[in-house]
């Protein structure tokens, strides 16, 4: 081969040379490297991480021993890297399979344990279950069905809103709150589209237009707290209660769901008052009823057309499996189907059965094509997956390594709090650091120092638990507090003085909510009145 014909190395030619000669490579401009290329503000934070572990593990001195030194470095070099994004966040979730050993605050064999328990086979399931809700339309038929009902006849605004943000929140008990808000916000703007466009918009129109994508992520939000598999932050203090009192009774999903669903039922209805007082005005009926009505809903549904057999058996499978949910374990009188298998099966026991069944019952489509194939479960979420995962690492190094105990002394101002205002304010110091962190990374800074600041007041441990994790998910200020919300941002329809406006009012009565419900409801479903079995 002569130099008038030399071969490209990316030709399909099988004689090229697998590497580049050495006068390619000098020519290559991406050879020569700049300071430019080097120090980049990705770069730097990329170092960020390790150089804070490395400062806190030379200059810090913690009362006790050195593996919580250790492990508060390796805090601030995961958590650096989660607020930054310097490295993506599912690899910087990977990051404590290295770090704990390394630091020798665990084995590997125990951090790799946290990512693979009941609970992450419970979002796995539920994970899959939801992809084929999305891949048969089932929630947009859902949707439809549902607006239509509220839309009332003549058009009434705060009724077809209640409709919108009912129905987010009804999907939002069942998976992910972000998969929630990522479905239904096309649905939401579906119906937006038969409006004028933002800039012929008048005034009570893009009002409305706010109120709809608001309520659209506040309720993927306040409906995901009502269940276990609705957002991660609930599945990750089950997990660490399991984890720090292994001998106590499971949180399981009916428990949850007595306290998790009348909490979450009142903040809804706040949310809602909020919503029709700031952007639903007396006029936006005549201004609205003019672009949307029944007739366009109605066709639209048309359009889906009858329920096919695969739609059915999908929501039959996600029936039973709400069912094996709320009955593996009812009462300690009246036991649930659990206890024919001496209590060894949980909640992600008949989440991967359920989600077995989808790969096994025909469509009835095609010959010998089943409700879902692996190909329809690429778009699994395997990030928020290994977020959970190293959540429940963390909260596991940060107990074993002594870090705890110590850090919990920051917090000894609690001991002095009445009994009533103890959930109240730990909701509130909760709330206030999920603003800037994730709702998962609050959950799993903060539980843990609660669990010790309630062993230390001699109070049980859930009365903090609880309104911690809460806390974490009032994230309703600011569009980077949470995917959900950024999902509404992007939309165009609301800006951050929107967020603020109606976020603050909602976070209060969260609060406020929290606050009653827990030493009294909570004393009832979770025990809290007494000592941890």
């Amino acid at each position: 081969m002569n130099g008038d014909h030399e071969a490209h190395p990316n030709s399909g030619d099988i004689k090229a040379p697998l590497l580049p000669s050495h006068r390619q490579i000098q020519r290559s401009p991406s050879s020569h490297f700049t300071l430019k290329t080097i120090f980049t503000p990705n770069n730097f934070y990329i170092l960020l991480g390790p150089l804070l572990c490395a400062v806190i593990c030379v200059c810090v001195k913690l009362d006790g021993q050195a593996t919580s030194r250790n492990m508060l470095g390796v805090l601030a070099w995961v958590f650096a890297w989660w607020l930054t994004e310097a490295v993506p966040m599912p690899i910087t979730s990977m990051a404590p399979l290295f770090l704990f050993p390394l630091f020798g605050i665990s084995s590997a064999d125990t951090v790799a344990h946290s990512y693979m328990d009941d609970v992450i086979a419970l979002v796995l399931g539920s994970f899959i279950l939801a992809l084929a809700v999305e891949h048969y339309n089932i929630h947009k038929r859902l949707a439809l069905n549902i607006t239509i009902l509220f839309c009332g006849e003549p058009m009434n605004p705060p009724l077809l809103l209640l409709g919108i943000c009912g129905t987010t929140a009804f999907v939002s008990m069942w998976m992910h709150n972000v998969a929630a808000a990522v479905i239904m916000m096309p649905v939401a703007t579906g119906i937006l589209q038969n409006l004028p466009e933002v800039p012929l918009q008048s005034t009570l129109v893009r009002k409305y237009c706010k109120a709809v994508v608001l309520g659209v992520i506040y309720s993927a939000a306040v409906g995901g707290m009502s269940t276990l598999t609705g957002t991660g932050v609930n599945l990750i203090l089950v997990g660490m209660w399991k984890t720090y009192f292994p001998e106590a009774n499971p949180i399981s999903f009916s428990t949850w769901f007595c306290f998790g669903f009348p909490l979450a039922l009142v903040i809804f209805v706040a949310l809602w008052a909020i919503l029709c007082l700031f952007y639903c005005s007396r006029g936006s009926g005549p201004a609205l009823s003019e672009y949307l009505d029944k007739a366009n809903l109605k066709r639209e549904l048309d359009m889906l057309g009858p329920m096919a057999f695969a739609e059915k058996m999908v929501l039959a499978v996600f029936g039973m499996l709400i069912a094996l949910w709320m009955t593996r374990s009812i009462t300690d009188d009246i036991p649930g189907w659990g206890a024919l298998f001496n209590d060894r099966a949980g909640d992600g026991t008949a989440s991967v059965v359920m989600a077995t069944l989808l790969f096994i019952i025909p469509s009835m489509k095609q010959k010998g094509e089943k409700l879902m194939d692996w190909n329809k479960c690429k778009k699994l979420p395997w990030n928020i997956i290994l977020l959970l995962g190293a959540g429940f690492a963390i909260a596991d190094g940060v107990r074993t390594s002594g870090l705890a105990d110590d850090l919990s002394k920051a917090l000894d101002f609690l001991e002095a709090a009445p009994y009533l205002a103890i959930a109240p304010i730990v909701c509130l110091i909760s709330s206030i650091i999920t603003e800037f962190t994730s709702n998962n990374a609050t959950t799993t800074l903060v539980v843990p120092l609660l669990i010790q600041i309630a062993k230390a007041m001699h109070v049980h441990p859930l009365l903090l638990m609880v309104p911690g994790a809460i806390g974490a998910q009032f994230s309703f200020l600011l569009p980077t507090g949470t995917p959900s919300n950024i999902v509404g941002f992007t939309t165009g329809h609301i800006e951050i003085q929107d967020m603020i406006k109606t976020g603050l009012p909602l976070k209060i009565a969260g609060i406020a909510a929290l606050g009653f419900l827990m030493p009294t409801l909570g004393a009832y479903v979770f025990g809290t009145d007494g000592d941890v079995q």
